[in-house]
């Protein structure tokens, strides 16, 4: 760090980078709403007088970086969510396909990190608020640590926290958080909930991943009873299980009565419930990914989407129709990590049909995402299909039950060529 004082005050518009920043820089910023959109959005301004640099985004819920941006910076993201479609469309979004477990080695050699922060407490502790997941590995080895201190930002009690040794550059602003409300669920989804919520015990611990099929699944859980959660994910749909005492968290075999992510990616509803809320945590990857962790939990159902899943199990949750649209994330991990659990369920959920098209397929038009080795149960809003200790032949039968009735006499054909 370039100082062991108090952080230097600025205002973002005179943040002048170039006296930050070195030319082939590696810059990291907080996912999804712990962007801290005020230095990112002066960062981009400036981004021609930086002599090129590269950028690691994650999930976005701002729409700050564009295509136009790529004409001086490298760009590079673990996923092709939200508007980094649009970069990836245009050619200026390089992939990092890893497992999500994999990111905090991957950032650990970041030179520069933005980050978002909550006003410093009463013992100068600055809440890092909305994120920890792989923000915390940028932190511990930066040269640099720029910081913007949103006074809307929740404060959360449990996470990570950075005092002003930490930090070389501050600003103060007061500006809404980005925040990221859920897609309303169709037809086919809530049905996708409902057969889910079937397979979930109660008492068990759940992982689920970003999406509109896993917020259905959590809204179909309401008639369940202490549900833990330890996901890489907090949404509002939690604190609406909260809230109806669904979620209490009793029953995990760690950080009983919290709930656990890495990061929260919902609404202001959200972030008013986790404020100053000592029942909430959200920690670094290493800790919510875990294996042996994830694997000790009681009972733990791991709920993952995909893009379409192959007549053997074999998933794709990156491309579709030839562009990069999803990641690998952590839903392999998470389903290893549900099927060692004693009671766990692994569970992939995905709709039957994307347009005219199945996502239940002969031969994956994408990359192998999740290894058929690691299939679990399969569900769409024709039931679910159960290929652990199944041969080839029998998943195949399983499978063609839950594609969509128009498509299974085509899915059919095409196994027995």
């Amino acid at each position: 760090m370039p100082n062991a004082m108090r952080p230097e005050a600025a205002t973002a518009p005179n943040i002048d980078f170039r006296a930050l920043i070195e030319p082939g820089d590696f810059v990291v910023w907080g996912q999804s709403c712990a962007e801290p959109v005020t230095l990112t959005e002066s960062l981009l301004a400036q981004r021609a007088d930086l002599g090129g640099i590269t950028c690691f985004i994650g999930i976005p819920a701002a729409d700050t970086v564009k295509p136009v941006h790529a004409d001086h910076i490298r760009f590079i993201s673990y996923c092709g969510s939200g508007s980094n479609r649009h970069l990836a469309t245009a050619g200026a979004l390089e992939i990092y396909p890893g497992h999500y477990s994999t990111l905090p080695t991957f950032v650990s050699r970041a030179d520069v990190v933005l980050v978002q922060c909550a006003p410093p407490d009463a013992h100068g502790h600055y809440s890092l608020g909305l994120a920890d997941d792989y923000v915390t590995a940028a932190l511990d080895s930066a040269r640099v640590v720029i910081a913007e201190v949103n006074d809307q930002v929740p404060v959360m009690p449990a996470g990570r926290y950075l005092t002003d040794d930490d930090i070389d550059i501050a600003i103060h602003t007061s500006r809404p958080v980005a925040d990221s409300p859920a897609a309303e669920p169709t037809p086919a989804m809530v049905s996708i909930g409902e057969h889910i919520a079937g397979l979930v015990p109660d008492g068990a611990t759940l992982q689920f991943g970003i999406g509109a099929v896993p917020e259905a699944v959590l809204g179909a859980l309401g008639d369940h009873t202490d549900l833990g959660v330890h996901s890489g994910i907090f949404t509002d749909a939690v604190v609406d299980l909260i809230e109806k005492g669904v979620v209490t968290n009793a029953r995990k075999t760690t950080d009983r009565g919290v709930s656990v992510a890495a990061v929260l990616i919902g609404t202001q509803r959200s972030f008013s419930h986790v404020h100053d809320n000592p029942a909430v945590s959200l920690r670094p990857i290493t800790y919510t990914h875990d294996p042996e962790r994830l694997a000790a939990q009681h009972r733990f159902v791991a709920i993952n989407s995909a893009i379409e899943v192959d007549l053997t199990g074999q998933v794709n949750s990156e491309v579709a129709g030839g562009r990069y649209v999803g990641a690998v994330g952590g839903g392999g991990e998470f389903l290893r990590a549900a099927a060692r659990s004693a009671g766990g369920v692994p569970i992939i959920a995905l709709p039957s049909t994307a347009g005219a098209h199945s996502r239940v397929v002969e031969r994956l038009s994408g990359p192998v995402s999740i290894a058929r080795s690691d299939a679990g149960i399969v569900v769409t809003e024709f039931g679910t299909a159960d290929l652990r200790g199944l041969s080839l032949t029998e998943r195949r039968e399983r499978m063609l039950a839950i594609a969509h009735p128009d498509h299974r006499e085509a899915l059919r054909v095409a196994v027995s060529r």
